[in-house]
């Protein structure tokens, strides 16, 4: 069954064997078991697999949260080294 959303790629790069790939909340959702005789509460097993589906989501949102904060401290390390390059070139120059 194919949906629409993100691909099947881990987030952030393979961090495991290149064939393993981690689910996504839509997935979990999506998931469907055989019944048998005396099988679990179909109920239940959708519910349980709904709160797992938030999460995993809640997870990868806050992730990417993460990533975008790492993204912004070190453009603002960057900023602040090349101005403090600049600071010591200008001292030098004054020695």
């Amino acid at each position: 069954m194919t949906r629409p959303g993100p691909s099947n790629q881990p987030p952030g790069g393979a961090y495991r064997s290149k064939s393993y790939l981690p689910l996504r909340p839509w997935q979990v959702r999506s998931r469907t078991f055989a019944t048998r005789r005396k099988g679990l509460d179909p109920v239940e097993v959708a519910a349980f697999l709904e709160r797992v589906a938030g999460d995993l989501a809640a997870a990868y949102a806050e992730v990417a949260r993460n990533r975008d904060e790492v993204a912004r401290i070190k453009g603002a390390l960057r900023e602040w080294q090349s101005r403090q390059a600049s600071a010591m070139r200008d001292l030098a120059r004054r020695s």
